[in-house]
């Protein structure tokens, strides 16, 4: 599906209006200049997660009611979830949304999804179960085309942070602050870590707060009550056969990704997903990964560490250039497509079809779909697997979903390079471990994890608010990117625009004085302040205007009000 209209605009910070989206500014790139958009209202915080600020559509199953003909809206959802059962990606026993849950995501009344469920009742397809649902009972209707169940290996990008914790301890605390002074060297993420600070405004890392330890526990005894003796032995080096049923079930329901659960490696972390991948690629002869820019440091870092090449590739408002990408001569590609880390843009649907050329000529495409599940403004995007499943590495975690500490991810693999990617994942651990991994696929297979995530929308929504408010006040003309999802924001500072309105003397002030000093001075100020964050300098090969990159989402919000003040006041401190 052409998604070339589901970026929300970035936004410049103008007004003293407690809507983030009052007096926004887009930006079409980290180098160009600003240009008129209409934002979200930040009232939708109280109403259903999706559906805010004009965005409607659901995760499971990519539904987006826009697709359905004038007046026909029951009939047209009874027909997508009937096409699901018929090629397999609702299973028998597999249980849809509460129609409550699924009419507040389509931004539909409840009528229309209770019909729409009834149709299917009377075909035989499903019966409702009271407390429990309403189940797939009617095998599909057609044969279900799988590959084979063969073994398949493990790509992971998403929070890759580098280095180790030995070298952040031969680093000492007193390089915590000079971490932002030389080139950030692997144990940079360690050293930052470290580092005491009040306030923690990092990317990458969602509310750890609202961890769901309770059904945790109650999943883990249910789990060691039924445990075999066996199951306690070496298993299968690509995981659990439960789990890896369990993400080809979930990301069938909420990512378009159809996949056998043969398909499915679980894997301990990015870090170990990258160097299998590198050892795999490099053995056919690849030793060169194109990556995004700005991209993450933590990916290129381990990317070059296993030794692959990374040239960069410019992103702007349509996401990676492709032609600039066939240009470079690179053979493989790592991609953020869903939201770019960190400019949080979409691949547009002409880029999306430019890469499809570019992969139709032999290009392999890793795509890391670190936490495309957090989306407050925009209706879902189509992961670029659903669409080249034989030429892109798929990779996800819980990493942004639950908590990095799990160490838990997946990844699904072309056909043409399980075998190679299996091989390197036996050799390397013989297997994650079981455990966790049975639990995590009992709180996929309950339910629990889509209740989790709905939970964190709503707690991340606000806390996204907060921050582009925080913004508003204490750094007016800052330009706000990558706001309609995920887990972080990026600020810039752009030169007066020529677009109407014209900026106040205040935003110019702002503006003139941060792009006067260099983002990683202005991120060693705010920690010598009490605050974390990222120069957005770390994240770049070629030279970008100053910025700092945010994580919101595990901060509250008084917390984040309280670390855009510091943040402005190193600010001024410096000029």
């Amino acid at each position: 599906m052409d998604r070339s209209n589901d970026v929300a605009g970035d936004r410049t910070i103008t007004g003293a209006s407690t809507s983030p989206a009052a007096g926004a500014r887009t930006a079409p790139d980290l180098g160009g200049a600003a240009a008129p958009d209409t934002a979200p209202d930040a009232a939708a915080d109280t109403a259903p997660e999706v559906g805010a600020g004009g965005a409607r559509g659901a995760d499971f199953l990519q539904l987006d009611p826009a697709d359905a003909p004038p007046g026909g809206l029951s009939e047209w959802l009874a027909g997508r979830l009937r096409d699901a059962i018929g090629d397999g990606r609702l299973p028998v026993g597999g249980r849809l949304p509460a129609s409550r849950v699924l009419a507040a995501e389509l931004g539909v009344s409840r009528g229309v999804v209770t019909e729409a469920y009834q149709r299917l009742v009377d075909d035989g397809h499903v019966a409702g179960r009271g407390r429990g649902g309403t189940v797939v009972v009617a095998a599909p209707l057609t044969p279900r085309g799988r590959p084979p169940a063969a073994p398949a290996p493990a790509v992971e990008a998403a929070e890759t942070t580098g280095g180790t914790a030995e070298a952040a301890e031969a680093a000492g605390v007193a390089g915590e602050r000079e971490v932002f002074v030389r080139e950030p060297g692997p144990e940079v993420f360690d050293v930052l870590r470290a580092a005491p600070a009040r306030i923690d405004l990092s990317p990458g890392v969602p509310d750890l707060a609202a961890f769901p330890r309770a059904a945790w526990l109650r999943a883990e005894r249910s789990v060691l009550a039924e445990l075999s003796a066996p199951a306690l032995g070496y298993g299968d080096p690509r995981g659990t056969p439960a789990l890896r049923a369990a993400v080809a079930a979930w990301l069938a329901r909420n990512r378009g990704v159809r996949a056998d659960p043969g398909d499915v490696v679980v894997t301990t972390g990015t870090a170990q997903g990258l160097a299998l991948l590198a050892r795999v690629l490099t053995a056919e002869g690849i030793a060169e990964v194109a990556v995004e820019d700005p991209g993450s440091l933590g990916t290129r870092q381990h990317l070059r560490h296993w030794g692959m090449r990374t040239p960069p590739v410019p992103v702007d408002a349509g996401g990676v250039r492709v032609d600039r990408l066939r240009a470079s001569g690179a053979p493989a590609v790592l991609l953020t497509p869903a939201h770019q880390f960190p400019t949080g843009v979409v691949l547009d649907g002409a880029r999306r079809r430019d890469l499809m050329r570019w992969v139709a000529a032999g290009g392999v495409v890793i795509e890391d779909d670190y936490d495309a599940e957090h989306r407050y403004d925009r209706p879902p995007v189509a992961a670029l697997r659903s669409m080249l499943a034989d030429r892109v590495f798929y990779a996800g975690s819980v990493s942004k979903l639950l908590a990095p500490a799990l160490r838990i991810g997946w990844v699904l693999a072309p056909p043409g390079h399980r075998d190679a990617l299996v091989e390197a994942k036996r050799f390397a651990d013989l297997g994650g471990a079981a455990l966790p991994q049975l639990v995590l696929a009992r709180l996929m297979d309950s339910g629990e994890m889509e209740r989790h995530l709905r939970l964190l929308r709503r707690r991340h929504r606000r806390r996204r608010d907060a921050m582009i408010t925080a913004l508003r006040e204490h750094l007016p003309g800052a330009v706000v990117h990558g706001a309609a999802a995920g887990l972080h924001l990026t600020v810039t500072f752009p030169g007066r625009s020529p677009q109407p309105p014209a900026p106040t003397r205040a935003q110019t002030r702002t503006a003139r004085a941060a792009r006067a000093v260099p983002d990683t001075a202005l991120a060693a100020a705010a920690l010598a302040r009490g605050v974390k964050t990222h120069p957005l300098s770390w994240h770049g090969q070629r030279r970008h205007r100053p910025g700092l990159v945010l994580g919101y989402a595990a901060a509250a919000p008084s917390a984040i009000e309280e670390g855009v003040a510091a943040i402005a006041a190193a600010l001024h401190d410096l000029t």
